[in-house]
């Protein structure tokens, strides 16, 4: 059950952020502007009459932040699923079939085609049904739990039924908010926090910048780190965190004292590093923040998968503080990141 009180102080929190969404507030510009045009051209493409014959380049466009305009990183797994464009139209077929119950279908769609999530999925049904579908990925997740809405789910229950719930509520939101799931689905960082101004929606992750060797807006280290993870030293021993039904699981992982920035498994042996990176925060703020999320991780996941916990902050640079706190947790380490950029001479150009 919801508790009403806190549904409704969720509520006037979010009323209070669509009256912010008007022209020059990035979120709008970004995201809430773009979806009568996202709608035209992707709802006709992500429809049953359609889909049968969607090529790989109608799909593969789709989970590009640039063409969609409001959700970022779909492709990292998702192109996966374009591999085999046969088993993928057969697949989404059964996601669009409204004949069957949503939860009866989002456990087949799993299961018929790798490389397509929760969120690329439910962000499917979004733009195909844009009165009946709202968005379930880490984003909404992460702030439906902080703020204690999140649904409580009985053992075993399928991811199906998981999502009719967590729809179930993003339907009533919709409802007393009086707008749509495309909008509701871009005010759930207003619920997380305060985010950089370009920084500030799924989908964009604005343009990248260098300000003294580091990373200047706080999403780019993410990204590159889950863009090129096989590249980094971490990958010989670590994977990202994957469920069957979501493969991105691990980016932004939601828990109730906040989002894991990245959360990885070890390939042999039972530990979960909980990875945290340092962006603007101080060496105290970060570690215990971490701490948080480590402890979060131990009386939840942890002791139901048998694993053990362990931390990562990775930053540009060490704080003077940093190593007399993390000398007394023996669980938790650091590293730092470098940038190289460099400019070359073309040869052979003409004179």
């Amino acid at each position: 059950m919801t508790d009403e009180a806190t549904y409704n102080k969720v509520l006037g929190d979010l009323r209070a952020a669509i009256a912010t969404l008007k022209p020059g507030q990035p979120i709008y510009d970004e995201v809430v502007a773009n979806r009568d045009e996202v709608l035209a051209k992707y709802r006709p493409i992500f429809s049953v009459d359609h889909v049968a014959n969607l090529s790989k380049e109608e799909f593969t466009s789709f989970l590009y932040s640039e063409n969609n305009h409001h959700w970022s990183g779909l492709n990292r797994m998702g192109l996966q699923a374009a591999a085999d464009m046969d088993t993928l139209r057969k697949a989404l077929a059964v996601l669009l079939d409204e004949s069957r119950p949503i939860q009866e279908r989002l456990p087949l769609v799993f299961g018929m085609v790798g490389g397509i999530g929760k969120a690329t999925a439910t962000a499917i049904l979004t733009v195909a049904y844009p009165d009946v579908y709202g968005v379930w990925n880490n984003t909404s997740e992460g702030a439906l739990r902080k703020v204690g809405l999140w649904p409580h789910f009985g053992k075993g229950e399928s991811v199906g039924a998981k999502y009719a719930k967590v729809n179930s509520l993003l339907a009533k939101f919709r409802l007393d908010l009086g707008t749509d799931f495309w909008t509701l689905d871009s005010l759930w960082w207003f619920l997380l926090g305060p985010v950089p101004a370009q920084d500030a929606t799924q989908g964009s992750s604005g343009a990248f910048s260098q300000v003294g060797g580091s990373f200047g807006l706080e999403r780019q280290l993410e990204e590159f780190l889950l863009e090129n993870w096989d590249r980094t030293s971490l990958a010989s021993e670590w994977a990202i965190y994957r469920t069957p039904d979501d493969p991105e699981a691990g980016n932004q992982f939601p828990t109730d004292v906040g989002p894991v920035d990245i959360l990885a498994v070890h390939k042999r042996e039972p530990r979960f590093l909980v990875i945290e990176l340092k962006r603007n925060q101080t060496a105290d703020q970060t570690v215990g923040q971490i701490l948080r999320y480590m402890g979060w991780m131990e009386k939840h996941l942890a002791k139901e998968t048998g694993r053990t916990v362990e931390g990562l902050i990775i930053a540009h640079a060490v704080d003077k503080g940093a190593p007399y706190a993390l000398s007394l947790l023996p669980h938790v380490s650091m590293m730092t990141y470098e940038i190289e950029f460099r400019l070359k001479h073309c040869e052979g150009l003409p004179e």
